[in-house]
């Protein structure tokens, strides 16, 4: 027989540990289901907007969260990719790739992850050349040249992470301007050995074992410049397909309301995952603290 949780989890990012002290706090029987810990945020490189430290990376964040759960003994299945999720009599049931769980209530924190260009040799060259991930594997590329596609946030993040360690570094922006935080724009607009391609976009990675150029297409006309890294950054896309019996926006988004009810009883959602207008890790944690306290009152006034 299936054992049945007051809670399930899914995600440990921000939102969702957040969501677990919380409901270990409150001697829920709960459990916590994701692929890693951390999410984007151990992905991300200099923080200095997180409440409580001037500064911290995104990794060392990441260390710290898990020092959180780690001293509540809360119990996580990692890793273990989520499948579907369904109504079961008045339960709801998680189907992983390893397992089948039922719960009375579910916060989903899944997240979000990096968007792909979609072009010729990026799949042939991921993990060879080609990355999502400057904080993960920047340090791979010392000494190289590279190419950061992007011109938002996440693409002046990588630049201003790379131009300290690679020679030169190209930002391929498709738009007529960058659109990050002025400040970040200052940084990248003033450092020597970076070059900005606006109206651009990539049409070709090349390369042998790995990457060793690409192809893009800039105010029409074709180029090639040579690279041996090339780091995406442009924007990310949610973790929400197992999720197709709830109500979403265009963007595939959770809708949530105020309260982080989903269009479902008994389902709630936090963080990137949902509609919550802005990404920041400081809101994604206080996103789950309040879907697990929407979920502990959904307990409490309902028979099972």
């Amino acid at each position: 027989m299936i054992k049945i949780y007051d809670l399930i989890i899914l995600g440990a990012g921000p939102a969702g540990i957040t969501a677990s002290v919380y409901a270990a706090r409150k001697k829920m029987d709960f459990l916590v289901i994701s692929t890693d810990i951390g999410g984007q945020a151990a992905r991300s490189g200099d923080i200095e907007n997180y409440t409580g430290y001037q500064f911290v990376t995104g990794p060392e964040l990441a260390i710290k969260f898990e020092e959180h759960m780690t001293s509540f003994g809360i119990n996580i299945n990692m890793p273990e990719k989520i499948i579907e999720i369904r109504n079961e009599n008045n339960l709801i049931k998680t189907i992983t790739e390893k397992n089948e769980y039922l719960s009375k209530t579910l916060i989903i924190a899944t997240g979000k992850r990096p968007r792909e260009l979609n072009v010729n040799g990026e799949k042939e060259y991921k993990n060879k050349g080609v990355t999502y991930c400057a904080t993960c594997d920047g340090p791979i590329f010392s000494n190289k040249d590279v190419a950061i596609i992007g011109g938002g946030n996440s693409a002046l993040d990588a630049s201003l992470q790379m131009m300290n360690i690679s020679p030169k570094v190209h930002i391929i922006n498709i738009t007529s301007d960058l659109t990050g935080d002025p400040v970040m724009i200052e940084k990248v607009t003033d450092a020597e050995n970076v070059i900005i391609h606006n109206n651009s976009e990539v049409k070709n990675i090349y390369g042998d074992i790995f990457v060793n150029s690409i192809e893009i297409k800039k105010n029409g006309n074709i180029e090639k410049i040579k690279v041996e890294g090339v780091l995406v950054e442009i924007g990310l896309m949610p973790n929400s397909e197992f999720a197709g019996f709830l109500k979403k926006n265009k963007h595939e988004e959770i809708i949530v309301d105020c309260f982080n009810k989903t269009s479902i009883e008994g389902v709630f959602a936090a963080g990137d995952v949902t509609n919550v207008p802005e990404k920041q890790i400081i809101i994604a944690a206080g996103e789950g603290s309040k879907a697990l306290l929407g979920a502990f009152k959904y307990l409490s006034t309902h028979k099972f």
